[in-house]
């Protein structure tokens, strides 16, 4: 199959190109290059025949004219985004643009194109989203397909419209879509902003490690090659206009997750355990969901994909990667925002 991956220079994006090629299909990998971008994720494919990259915008509607035209994919995966809550605080209408109308606009390309081949049935759009587009849990219960949407940052109401745009148009055109909503991703090569590099890297360096609020927030963890592999298998066999969660079945408070990372590293840099000391508490994000936690039944029961990695397993094989790769984290460390905190305005 040849595939046309929106943002595949990302975290999340570059593991389902690696994978994706691994499995033998062909790639185009379509991005802009923002700030969270990283070309050195494709090493182990860029000189792959199954591999080409296009740099461009999704909401640049000739450019993606062109590349449908020059590739001919047979299906889309779609996760371009924005996607750092804090920055969406900070700066709400960079995510609108890239989120909401970055996706219309290849919504219509990809509707021009699939039209203009005769509606093949084989065609995909795969648009790929998140959990926080439900809103929080309390102690109870797990987020399902038909979760109400309640998005409490405007990150997570971005990628909700982008949600709703897919659906309106496979209902209102024929367009033939899947659509995937995960929990939070971990592993190598995870942009140095989010959580659980921020911990490690804080720790390396022996700076306070931050931990909003009490610690108490909630969420289910899945190792992003775990995803990649279920991105893939929703592409190939998930039914037309259906919606799939993928969750790791990891659910962890925050505080206790620092803690973990901690005493990996304690483990693998005596020198300087331990690492908890350097937990520091800090002013609570604005609008900080409480818990979110995935119900995989119907991926699992349909298409027979489960998380492989535990949590365990998976915080180990992260906090080696970065461990053993400061070259790639160091050079993105002086992109901008990145070791600042972010989202406070309030």
């Amino acid at each position: 199959m040849k595939l046309l991956v929106t943002g595949g220079a990302g975290f999340i994006g570059s593991a389902v190109v690696r994978e994706a090629v691994r499995q033998g299909h062909a790639v185009v990998n379509l991005d802009a290059l923002t700030y969270a971008a990283c070309l050195d994720n494709l090493a182990e494919v860029a000189d792959s025949p199954l591999y080409a990259f296009e740099h461009a915008d999704i909401r640049d509607r000739a450019a993606l004219d062109r590349i449908f035209a020059e590739h001919a994919p047979e299906a889309v995966l779609h996760l371009a985004a924005e996607s750092h809550v804090d920055r969406s605080i900070d700066g709400p209408g960079t995510f609108i643009d890239t989120n909401v109308t970055g996706t219309y606009v290849l919504l219509e390309a990809a509707r021009a194109y699939w039209q203009g081949n005769g509606r093949p049935e084989a065609f995909r759009f795969h648009h790929v989203s998140t959990d926080e587009v439900f809103g929080s849990l309390g102690a109870e219960g797990r987020f399902t397909e038909t979760s109400p949407y309640a998005p409490n940052s405007p990150y997570a109401a971005s990628k909700a419209s982008s949600d709703h745009l897919v659906r309106a148009w496979h209902e209102t055109y024929g367009l033939p879509v899947v659509l995937s909503n995960c929990s939070n991703n971990y592993g190598p090569y995870h942009f140095p902003e989010k959580l659980i590099p921020v911990v490690i890297l804080n720790a390396i360096a022996g700076r306070e490690i931050p931990v909003y609020g009490s610690g108490e927030n909630v969420r289910d963890w899945l190792f992003v090659e775990d995803h990649a592999r279920a991105l893939l298998t929703v592409l190939r066999r998930g039914a037309v206009g259906r919606s799939y969660n993928i969750g790791g079945e990891a659910e962890a408070r925050n505080i206790d997750l620092v803690r973990m990372i901690c005493r990996l590293l304690d483990a693998r840099r005596p020198e300087s355990a331990p690492h908890e000391r350097l937990i520091a508490h800090v002013a609570d994000r604005p609008g900080h969901d409480h818990r979110y936690a995935i119900d995989p039944s119907r991926i699992r029961d349909e298409l027979g994909w489960r998380p492989e990695v535990t949590l365990e397993e998976g915080l180990a094989r992260t906090v080696d990667w970065y461990l053993a790769n400061p070259e790639w984290w160091q050079a993105l460390q002086q992109r901008d925002g990145v070791g600042r905190r972010l989202g406070t305005v309030a």
